[in-house]
């Protein structure tokens, strides 16, 4: 006699026996395995995760639904970072990889390139040199100094020799990256010399480091450390020159050997030491490499921070792929001048970066004159009407209009990609119009080796994060106190969970930590809220972890209030503020010079500079009425509108300590921060309050 669980077996396939192409004798393999239950969609599958229990919740890739993927589909024999650099080499080494731009005579020239073989010979010369200095396998290696083909060639020596890397964000300050040396205990540290400065001023307090490696630095530049230090102290040139005398053989990893541990600098506390194995990384990046594909062919500018898990990613793939990695200068304020010179193919960014481009060009656009401006209306109109529709647009629009607004980064971009956070849709399907390429915008985090979920190739309904990688899978999970539940209609909510290869190992050091956002099923509690759109594809519509509690008892997530406003054309950044002691939102706003200055002219406001008219009170007003607009467009409930508003000239950035690297507000130091513009606001709010009593 059939157990239940048979039986239940049978019935589910005989209800979707005409949707699924698996083997039947696939399905009966494991009964207990949620991947035997397929109810097609579009972009997902929806299957139970449990046999016993009927609730159908887990969602994962159309693209893999009965397998989670943990290797590329065409080199099953890559299990490790170290296999993947191997094959590169051996596939393309006569191909460029590593570009930058040489400075001669003052002048800055084009790009000069390494071969993938080249790289290969430099990264075993730098791990035969650690081993020559001593390290044993399993050391942490530290990585201090910002994206160049150094950073990349230590981390292929790391992974070719079992080292485990520990990426230092350069922006971090001498007491953040002091704490994650000491932490991880990290015996060497490459470094520029700028970073060795900070360094040396707090060297006799991180007693593990025994090597220190200048990258640019030059032998007889470099300072004496005393003996009783026991630091030795050298150029990246006489360590390469070390390697190359003494060469070793490779030590490589095994798949669930260490490969990186990745500090999230966090918006609370100390840094969290992500523990990431070379299973981990191998898995995200094979399930994301099912829906993107690249070539030798294809341009890479590298100006993401490295020790970010988006670029790390990144260059993952790119190393499969045989992609060129052309590095920028060190200056974001000459990006676009290195973008002219590189012209890639692939361009990677977050939206702070995509909002500037936007807004550029839409300024551009409104002072070009009424003529122009109706031409590039019309074009633009145009076009996204026929790319949302399925057709081909008319050439006749690209060669009026956006050729030259393409030639901005260089002119061949063919693919954008997008994350960190959310990306609005307005200005996802504005890059899709004026450069004509894909526009891919993805979801993770470091915690799960970087991509959860992205937007599907042809899928041009912007708004989502598309369907899960195929290497993970992903439930909702109700939280009654926000009213969000797996069941509510037309569209399921929750907290989003993610679980497969992809999981990191646990936080270093911090077992209690990582329980608290692991369950005992294996599911990762993101703190991010979803919903499921049709076919499958994952809409983020609130922060769980950021939530506070209005005096009157309303819930209030503040990241989803301050994206509404950053759409509003006065705003750069927004800091949303409330407790449980008011009654209402404040907002801190980091206003974009140009817009408040061009505002101002028009009104005929004199003032001296940009911190006098942030102080006007018109201005605050404009800006708050903006604000307004943009709030009810975007149909925020009352309470979710901020009542006042301080403007700030200085942009939060993470030299005054308000941003994270990866640019997201630091919330208890934006309050001390901002402590007293918040306390002002909200007694100009209770003075102003006709039901508070006037004493």
């Amino acid at each position: 006699m059939d157990s239940p669980a048979q039986r239940r077996l049978k019935s589910i396939q005989s209800h979707i026996l005409t949707s699924i192409t698996a083997d039947q004798s696939d399905l009966q393999a494991n009964l207990t395995s949620s991947s035997q239950f397929v109810h097609r969609q579009q972009y997902s599958v929806c299957l139970p995760e449990k046999l016993q229990t009927g609730k159908w919740n887990v969602y994962r890739s159309a693209r893999s639904p009965m397998k989670i993927v943990t290797r590329f589909h065409d080199h099953p024999e890559i299990e490790t970072l170290h296999d993947n650099f191997v094959h590169a080499v051996k596939t393309f080494g006569d191909y460029k990889y590593l570009g930058t731009r040489v400075q001669a005579d003052g002048m800055i020239g084009d790009y000069t390139w390494m071969t993938y073989g080249e790289a290969g010979a430099a990264r075993e010369a730098i791990g035969s040199a650690l081993r020559f200095h001593g390290l044993q396998k399993g050391a942490c290696i530290g990585l201090y100094f910002i994206n160049r083909p150094e950073w990349l060639i230590v981390d292929h020596a790391c992974t070719a020799y079992s080292y485990i890397s520990v990426p230092l964000y350069d922006t971090l300050g001498p007491d953040a990256v002091k704490f994650v040396v000491n932490h991880a205990d990290v015996q060497a540290i490459f470094c520029v010399p700028e970073t060795l400065n900070t360094l040396l001023s707090f060297i006799s307090e991180i007693p593990s480091v025994r090597l220190i490696v200048v990258v640019g630095g030059v032998d007889e530049h470099l300072p004496s450390l005393p003996l009783a230090s026991g630091v030795k102290l050298r150029s990246y040139t006489k360590l390469f020159s070390e390697g190359c005398s003494s060469l070793q053989p490779f030590i490589p990893p095994k798949p669930e050997d260490v490969a990186t541990i990745c500090y999230t600098s966090g918006t609370t506390g100390t840094p969290k030491g992500v523990v990431l194995t070379h299973n981990n990384l191998i898995s995200s990046v094979a399930g994301f490499c099912m829906a993107i594909k690249f070539n030798p062919a294809d341009i890479y500018i590298s100006y993401l921070p490295l020790a970010h898990i988006y670029e790390r990613s990144n260059q993952i793939m790119s190393v499969y792929y045989g992609v060129a990695v052309g590095f920028y200068q060190g200056d974001n304020l000459k990006l676009l001048d290195d973008l002219s010179a590189l012209r890639p193919t692939v361009f990677c960014s977050v939206p702070r970066l995509y909002n500037r481009i936007y807004d550029g060009i839409i300024n551009a656009v409104k002072s070009s004159g009424v003529l122009k401006e109706r031409l590039f209306r019309a074009a633009y109109n145009s076009k996204k009407q026929a790319l949302m529709s399925g057709r081909n647009p008319s050439p006749m629009w690209d060669r009026l209009v956006f050729n030259k607004i393409k030639e901005k980064l260089g002119g061949r971009v063919r693919f954008m990609g997008s994350g960190a956070s959310p990306l609005s849709p307005d200005v996802m399907d504005f890059l899709r119009v004026c450069f004509g390429c894909q526009v891919l915008e993805g979801y993770g985090m470091t915690e799960t080796s970087c991509v959860i979920s992205s937007v599907d190739q042809g899928d041009n309904l912007s708004g989502h994060v598309g369907s899960p990688n195929p290497a993970c899978e992903i439930k909702l999970v109700d939280v009654p106190e926000m009213n969000y539940t797996s069941e509510d209609q037309p569209h399921p909510r929750g907290e989003i969970c993610v679980r497969g290869p992809t999981i990191f190992q646990g936080y270093y050091k911090a077992e209690v930590q990582m329980r608290e956002v692991i369950d005992d099923d294996g599911w990762l509690h993101t703190g991010d809220i979803g919903l499921w759109l049709p076919g499958g594809r994952l809409k983020i519509i609130d922060r769980k972890k950021n939530i506070f509690k209005l005096a009157q008892g309303e819930y209030i997530a503040p990241e989803k209030v301050e994206n509404v406003y950053t759409k509003c054309r006065f705003v750069s950044q927004c800091f949303i503020y409330g407790d449980s002691f008011n009654s209402s939102l404040v907002a801190v706003v980091a206003v974009e010079p140009d817009v408040l200055r061009d505002w101002a002219v028009s009104e005929g406001i004199k003032y001296d500079d940009l911190g006098q008219l942030c102080n006007d009170p018109r201005a605050r007003a404009a800006v708050l009425a903006d604000m307004d607009l943009v709030g009810k467009e975007a149909l925020l409930r009352g309470f979710e509108f901020a009542k006042a508003v301080t403007l700030v000239p200085e942009p939060f950035t993470m030299e005054n300590g308000l941003l994270t690297p990866t640019f997201k507000v630091k919330r208890p130091q934006a309050k001390e921060y901002f402590a007293k513009a918040i306390s002002n606001m909200y007694a100009e709010l209770s003075a102003s309050d006709p039901k508070v009593p006037k004493l």
